[in-house]
């Protein structure tokens, strides 16, 4: 379980978290969601050390991350950021990069990580694609291979900032059905989504941010309809139940 408390960040001068206090379980796929500049990615970033102006308390099972080093926090949590440029770079060298915390200098991959690369590949549909290099793969492959490297790094926990950006609507289901999977095998699953109807269909626990700070959480079903997404999105939630479960759609307060 990761917690947060008291968690503040200033980037340039400018104050950008405001007293942050979240918990987020093993076992759940966890969802950030707030309008943009609220803080989101700056609260995932905090979580692995790369805002160092960061200050308050965030632990894994109890234990601070503060007192990890570096390459241990890589064994523990994997980071999949909004966008990345690969360069023309294979498809299993690139997932190859999840053992580098695993790994000494000069890295000399051993059996167990080829074996380890090969069944994270094997999971997201790869194997075919082992050979083919990163600048020829569509944004949805891309995706699929930065999960697969996270896979590859054999952490406790996954951070996804935005992982649905720029695929289309299969692509988007296919890779959160993947997190479900993950999620349901005990990992913990921290991600920054815009979509409220996806929010609502994965999500198990969500965070709602405004301004910096933490707005509310709860359920997705708890969230979107606490009066607060009216707030701090401009928008209104409808829901609806069909024979799957139930939906939402959003209005815009005007044509309330």
């Amino acid at each position: 379980m990761i917690q947060i408390e008291g968690l503040q960040a200033e980037i340039e001068g400018s104050r950008v978290l405001n007293d942050i206090n979240a918990e987020f379980k093993e076992g759940q796929i966890s969802v950030i969601i707030g309008p943009n500049g609220c803080g989101k990615s700056t609260t995932i970033r905090s979580i692995i050390r790369l805002v160092p102006e960061a200050e308050g308390t965030i632990t894994l099972n109890g234990e601070s991350l503060a007192e990890y080093t570096q390459k241990e926090l890589a064994r523990k949590i994997a980071y999949l950021p909004q966008s990345r440029v690969a360069g023309d770079i294979e498809v299993e060298k690139m997932i190859m990069h999840g053992r580098f915390p695993y790994l000494g200098y000069p890295r000399r991959y051993r059996k167990e990580d080829y074996e380890i690369v090969g069944r994270a590949m094997e999971w997201m549909g790869l194997t075919e694609l082992a050979h083919r290099s990163m600048e020829n793969l569509s944004g949805g492959q891309r995706q699929k291979v930065y999960l697969a490297m996270a896979l590859a790094q054999d952490t406790e926990v996954i951070l996804m900032d935005e992982p649905t950006t720029y695929l289309d609507i299969r692509n988007q289901f296919e890779l959160l059905d993947r997190a479900r999977a993950l999620a349901d095998a005990g990992k913990t699953i921290i991600m920054i989504l815009h979509d409220f109807e996806e929010t609502l269909r994965y999500a198990d626990h969500v965070v709602l941010m405004k301004a910096g700070g933490v707005v509310c959480s709860g359920t997705a079903e708890e969230v979107l309809g606490s009066g607060h997404i009216e707030e701090a999105f401009g928008v209104i939630p409808r829901f609806y139940r069909g024979e799957d479960g139930l939906h939402c759609y959003v209005m815009p307060v005007s044509q309330q």
